[in-house]
């Protein structure tokens, strides 16, 4: 707004010394005129006078005799001077005749001015002139109405701007609310499309009218199969929610191939047991698992599990494995350290890839900066700084947080660049974990699924039911699911 009432008043200023430009050359113009005409208007009046003209011609015969006789006799001579003395005579004649007839002529003033008899063409230039200068004069008031409008407008503006202020703190609670009411709306679809049809009251439900039954039978009929549907329901809601404490009780409530299973696993264990996680590089790989001694059978079992899942059932070895489960809480990102930890073992370059975008876990386990990550490479379109957004924790072990949490998942996780930064990291990387959300509850994991090679769900024990298992198995079941790894296992339940 400011630049426009600039640009206003500045041509206003243009315009008006154009205006006073035109204004002097009228000025000068209608000068011009008026001496033209007031030299035609008194030609016009001696032209008429008979006297004036009569005096002229012998004013002009004098003149015509006396150069006549100039050329016989010299200036001394009686003859010219006669001739000369005529000649003043008329002269003098003249004049006063002149001053008779124009002495009513006056020249016009500015208000009244006369164009009679003034030449043709500066009167078309004056008529010129004026049109320009009218035109000049509409654009002015034109201008100057424009400015006086921005003026105005300029005026207002802090008052529109106070508004502003105080309505964008509720335009924000609004926008926020509205954002909840999605999630909400997406996890409502999402369970719909898990548990069944989505049924519709067609038509209002009245009251019928009983013929045929005597009551005292539907009473006796109602006695006998109340407690008999009660157990049914019973039954059938405790097999659907019943939690599954053993891999006996996983195998029979799936047919998923079991990968493994792991033991509880103490924060403080992990530690001991990834002695080289928190960043402290050593040269030698050996030594990195020198304290281990004591996590022996849990090296084992991650190592049977890493073998496992190189056998699995692909025809090809993966280079991208997604770990997964039903819900949160159930133990993956531990399981996936531990299997980071085995395959180092064995001298494989390691990538975890934390894409849990709204709830991230890994880099509070590993105690590493989460201001820059996986949320802010998806926005960089670059490919010349990948590495300035991974951070080494080990010889053989490179992190990817998940960054600063972003406004919309969805769209980052399911962008062009997301595919192409997991088939960059499988060739730079033997091995790629990719530390997925829960798959139950939002469409992150499912969208992650379709980049990764193989999938892998991870259920703790004595957490995971058979409802939750079921459907998450139904989700992933048109995927590249290989299995399901059993964690916080009891070391007597180990298979």
């Amino acid at each position: 707004m400011i630049e426009s009432l600039a640009a206003v008043q500045q041509q206003l200023q243009i315009t008006r010394a154009q205006i006073q430009d035109v204004q002097a050359r009228y000025n000068n113009l209608q000068q011009e005129v008026a001496a033209s005409s007031h030299k035609a208007r008194m030609a016009a009046r001696l032209d008429q006078s008979s006297s004036y003209q009569t005096i002229l011609d012998d004013f002009e015969k004098t003149e015509l005799a006396l150069a006549k006789e100039q050329k016989r006799y010299t200036d001394e001579s009686p003859i010219i001077q006669q001739l000369k003395e005529q000649r003043q005579n008329q002269l003098i004649l003249l004049k006063r005749e002149s001053n008779q007839l124009l002495e009513d002529i006056k020249p016009s003033t500015d208000n009244e001015i006369q164009t009679e008899g003034a030449d043709p063409q500066l009167l078309q230039e004056l008529i010129q002139v004026q049109t320009t200068a009218l035109g000049l004069i509409a654009n002015e008031k034109s201008l100057a109405e424009t400015e006086q409008k921005l003026r105005l407008e300029f005026s207002r503006y802090p008052s529109v701007l106070a508004q502003y202020n105080r309505l964008l703190p509720e335009v924000q609670a609004k926008r926020k609310q509205l954002e909840q009411l999605l999630q909400t709306q997406q996890s409502l679809g999402l369970k719909i499309a898990q548990g069944g049809l989505a049924w519709e009251v067609l038509e209002e439900p009245s009251l019928g009218k009983l013929t045929g039954i005597n009551r005292l039978s539907l009473l006796l009929g109602g006695v006998v199969l109340s407690p008999i549907l009660g157990i049914a329901i019973a039954l059938s809601w405790g097999m659907f929610t019943r939690t599954i404490y053993s891999t006996k009780e996983l195998q029979q409530s799936t047919n998923l191939r079991l990968l493994g299973s792991v033991p509880k696993l103490a924060p403080r264990g992990l530690k001991k047991w990834l002695p080289n996680i928190s960043g402290h590089k050593q040269n030698n790989i050996a030594s990195t698992f020198a304290e281990t001694d004591s996590w022996l059978p849990c090296h084992e079992t991650l190592d049977i599990l890493y073998q496992n899942l190189q056998i699995s059932k692909s025809p090809l070895p993966f280079k991208s494995l997604m770990f997964t489960s039903a819900l949160s809480g159930e133990g993956k990102t531990t399981v996936l350290l531990g299997l980071a930890a085995s395959a180092a073992r064995m001298h494989r370059r390691i990538l975890l890839i934390d894409a849990n975008l709204r709830y991230p876990h890994l880099h509070k386990m590993l105690q590493l900066s989460n201001d820059w990550g996986l949320s802010l490479l998806l926005l960089d379109e670059t490919s010349n700084h990948i590495h300035n957004y991974i951070q080494p924790v080990h010889p053989l072990i490179d992190v990817l947080t998940a960054g600063p949490k972003p406004e919309d998942t969805i769209r980052l996780l399911s962008s062009q660049r997301m595919k192409e930064l997991i088939k960059g990291f499988e060739q730079s990387y033997d091995l790629v974990l990719v530390d997925a959300p829960p798959i139950l509850g939002t469409a992150d994991a499912r969208i992650l699924a379709g980049y990764c090679h193989e999938i892998v769900m991870v259920g703790r024990m004595g957490q995971l039911t058979q409802g939750d298992l079921m459907q998450a198995q139904e989700i992933l079941s048109h995927l590249n699911l290989i299995g399901i790894i059993a964690n916080g296992v009891r070391s007597h339940q180990q298979v």
